[in-house]
């Protein structure tokens, strides 16, 4: 297995200037106590990262829908990274940015370092709200509490060192998650977030048609809808504006999850 030195840099030690979204990170110094390493199981990019202010904890809870008394839907992406090579369908974003559909769009660290500029072009438009969908996408039921740490807080590291935007929100690869992975989630300040609808785009068989009629008829108030935007979706770019447009003739309107949070915790909240 390739491993990969990555210098994380405390967030007291470093300049950061912002511009837009596109953090400048002064170089660190060899001699500052403050620089440390970790060491990553993979082997990526150059890319020296900034270890973010910590978030507060917040209650041990999953997000599958949001409220069922107001037509809204919220449609969540996933950008899944394994030790594959990563990829980003822009088409997706080109729909959603063209019809003016916000969406929450779960990223995998590794996903974040193989596609730096989406990343940040993605981060650059406020339609878009950008959670954590760990590191390398591991079964996480089959890692130690450490490893499942490392994961989420390499994912926060990353995001916040490529755009300065820091994520709250959580998706387990898989859809996968116990009381631990959510409670540990929680002590990291993250809300974990699931769904009431898949899609189904993994599916080879689910055709553009299939898609759209699929989401159409199954979607409820407050559905969270999944699909991918890393093209493991095979037809989530061609169904999506059908999916958009059936929904909106049907009268829902399209929201983030963080809205639904925001606004008083959705009804789908509550332990796992």
């Amino acid at each position: 297995m390739k491993t990969m030195r990555l210098v994380v840099l405390s967030f007291g030690a470093v300049g950061l200037w912002l511009s837009g979204c596109a953090p400048f990170i002064e170089p660190p110094r060899k001699d500052d106590p403050a620089v440390r390493e970790i060491v990553l199981p993979y082997e990526p990019p150059t890319l020296q990262v900034i270890e973010p202010p910590s978030l507060s904890p917040v209650a041990p809870r999953v997000v599958s829908h949001g409220p069922r008394d107001i037509k809204q839907i919220a449609l969540t992406f996933d950008a899944c990274s394994t030790r594959q090579p990563s990829h980003y369908d822009e088409r997706v974003t080109q729909v959603l940015v063209e019809k003016q559909v916000p969406a929450t769009i779960f990223l995998g660290g590794k996903w974040i370092e193989e596609n730096l500029e989406h990343t940040r072009y993605l981060a650059s438009l406020s339609q878009f709200e950008l959670g954590n969908h760990t590191f390398l996408h591991p079964h996480l039921a089959r890692v130690s509490d450490a490893r499942l740490r490392q994961e989420i807080a390499w994912t926060q590291a990353v995001l916040y060192s490529v755009t300065g935007r820091q994520a709250t929100l959580f998706r387990a690869p898989y859809g996968e998650y116990d009381d631990r992975v959510v409670r540990l989630a929680a002590e990291a300040g993250l809300t974990t977030v699931e769904y009431d609808l898949a899609a189904g785009d993994p599916d080879i068989h689910a055709t553009k048609e299939k898609l759209i009629e699929y989401v159409i008829e199954n979607a409820r108030r407050g559905s969270i809808v999944v699909m991918h935007i890393n093209r493991r979706g095979w037809h989530t770019a061609e169904a999506l504006p059908g999916i958009i447009d059936g929904l909106r003739e049907k009268g829902f309107t399209f929201v983030t999850v963080g809205e639904w949070l925001a606004q008083n915790g959705p009804p789908g909240a509550g332990h796992p």
